[in-house]
């Protein structure tokens, strides 16, 4: 995009204009992955630019310990009654009903905060949008298939289909958007990341996972099957019972939550490889400890299934490692900037990718381009911008940013 002269004009009249906005979101934690850093940066950024931003989303183990994070917005923290997986908070829908919002952006579907944004809407008339977080794509769509079918007739087709915009993350999200038949506009806004400051240099700590020498092969996120992570090891198994000996000079190093017990398995699956000095498992990273991980790896690694717009890849890129990704990223920008090196879930074909560009003489040339990438296209700053653009859009009307997409 562009940006001209009367287009800053634009974004600073608009920047100036106060907006009240309820952002609801299905966590407020840890609990919830990239989700959690994506819409709380993005709700401070917002904040930042002279709006009134609420945010409300579920109460979890870790919400107490997250909440001042959010700071200088107080989100609500609502108790849910429910299982884990049809949780309700009344609480959600009474906020919405007992303050004026210019609009409502919810963040995440198939949850019943979508009955209560959709109630909020057909009560007041307000204009709501919608950012489903990859939950449109086709492996999403299949997984817990007849859940979703039912969400879908009892609230979320109708939620769905009533909202003034769709945000997609990337243009392949909004092609799934669009194959599901949705013909709302669609404003394509990627997330943003915050820059590491690079001063405090690349030392190794005490805290180090890679005593023996060898370099680090990370992985950084939730431990989940639609990830990738079996087909990993499946494939460093190969490469060792075939001799290749970038398993004599790399290491898989995992860090991320267990979800839903499948971590169990993945160690189970180490142990019967015979992995067991290939492969480590450090558990759920953050702040400090997240951040020497990333400092002390020497590439990065995710063979995904299925994603929105993936932060650990921005993350990543932001600590100058070259990434390994599948296309189901979603972020293509990292192979046209040679930032990324594409790489498939298929176990025989993942290790002989690895075997080959492991050892690649400019792998760390990826690293750089990724880092020169996230400045040019992914600071905070710019994405709160184009939402500010849309949601003014929403409210005044007139052409349509840049960033938006009308279907014909």
């Amino acid at each position: 995009m562009t940006v001209t002269p009367e287009l800053n004009m634009i974004r600073a009249s608009n920047i100036q204009r106060h907006l009240s906005l309820a952002i609801v979101t299905g966590s407020l934690s840890r609990s919830g992955g990239g989700l959690y850093n994506s819409v709380r940066r993005s709700a401070q950024t917002l904040q930042a630019f002279n709006n009134d931003v609420s945010v409300m989303g579920y109460a979890d183990r870790y919400t107490a310990q997250d909440i001042t994070s959010w700071l200088p917005i107080v989100p609500l923290s609502a108790r849910y009654c429910g299982i884990s997986s049809i949780k309700y908070a009344p609480s959600i829908g009474k906020a919405l009903g007992q303050t004026h919002f210019d609009l409502v952006h919810q963040h995440g579907i198939w949850h019943t905060t979508s009955a209560q944004v959709l109630a909020w809407r057909r009560r007041t008339g307000g204009k709501v949008m919608i950012s489903p977080r990859g939950m449109l794509d086709p492996w999403a769509l299949r997984n817990s298939r007849w859940k979703k079918k039912t969400v879908e007739f009892l609230f979320e087709g109708s939620n769905l289909r009533g909202a003034s915009c769709i945000h997609a993350l990337n243009r392949s999200e909004a092609q799934a958007i669009r194959s599901y038949g949705l013909a709302n506009p669609i404003a394509i806004i990627p997330n943003g990341i915050d820059l590491p400051d690079w001063r405090r240099g690349d030392a190794r700590s005490a805290e180090c996972w890679c005593s023996d020498g060898r370099r680090v092969l990370l992985f950084l996120g939730r431990l989940h099957p639609k990830k990738g992570i079996e087909e990993l090891i499946e494939a460093w198994s190969i490469l060792r019972s075939d001799g290749v000996s970038v398993v004599d000079s790399w290491r898989l190093v995992f860090a991320g939550w267990d979800d839903g017990g499948h971590e169990q398995r993945l160690r189970e699956l180490v142990t019967k490889k015979g992995l067991q000095h290939d492969v480590l498992f450090l558990g759920p990273l953050y702040d400090e400890r997240k951040d020497l991980a990333l400092r002390q790896a020497d590439a990065f690694i995710l063979p995904s299934y299925s994603e929105g717009l993936p932060m650990s890849v921005l993350e990543a890129w932001a600590y100058r490692l070259p990434v390994f990704m599948t296309d189901a990223c979603n972020l293509p920008e990292g192979f046209t900037e040679s930032a990324a090196i594409r790489i498939e879930t298929d176990p025989p074909v993942l290790a002989a990718r690895l075997a080959q560009d492991l050892v690649r003489p400019d792998l760390q040339d990826y690293g750089t381009s990724g880092r020169n990438l996230v400045e040019a296209r992914f600071v905070w700053d710019e994405i709160a911008r184009s939402h500010v653009e849309v949601y003014h859009w929403i409210l005044d009307g007139g052409n349509p940013p840049p960033c938006v997409e009308i279907d014909q």
